[in-house]
């Protein structure tokens, strides 16, 4: 079995009257998720995010909310192999609203919650953003 480490980001930001707004990138598989990609050798996870946050979006002025990390597993099939999956999530936040789409993705849309929730296509998504949206429900932001 192939096992493949990746991090990304539930990303977010305020936008008039206070409304938060999360950020999903419409890959060019057809699904809803969020920015990630794979940890490279000599990379740390905080490194991996940042850096496929500016590859898939072109967004630089992010802060890290700390404390929140939320692990999910699966498997696929690559190539007639069987891949076990780690992605590993931080809750970050911006204020940047311009986004630059890499080649990956079709497109992109900030969402308030209930609309990401209803976006997101895969339950392990929804689920990091019920956990990540009831983590800053409870903690300050910028």
């Amino acid at each position: 079995m192939i096992m493949e480490h990746s991090a990304g980001a539930v990303l977010f930001g305020y936008f008039p009257y206070g409304e938060r707004k999360f950020l999903l990138l419409h890959y060019s598989s057809g699904h809803w998720d969020f920015a990630k990609g794979n940890v490279e050798v000599g990379e740390t996870e905080v490194q991996a995010v940042i850096r496929e946050i500016f590859e898939e979006t072109g967004i630089t002025d992010l802060r890290f909310v700390e404390g929140y990390i939320q692990s999910i597993f699966y498997k696929y099939r690559r190539d007639g192999n069987l891949v076990q999956k780690k992605v590993s999530f931080y809750l970050a936040q911006t204020p940047s609203r311009n986004i630059k789409l890499s080649n990956e993705h079709q497109d992109f849309l900030w969402a308030d919650y209930h609309s990401a929730l209803k976006t997101l296509t895969y339950r392990s998504a929804r689920d990091v953003l019920i956990s990540a949206n009831n983590f800053v429900n409870g903690k300050q932001t910028l």
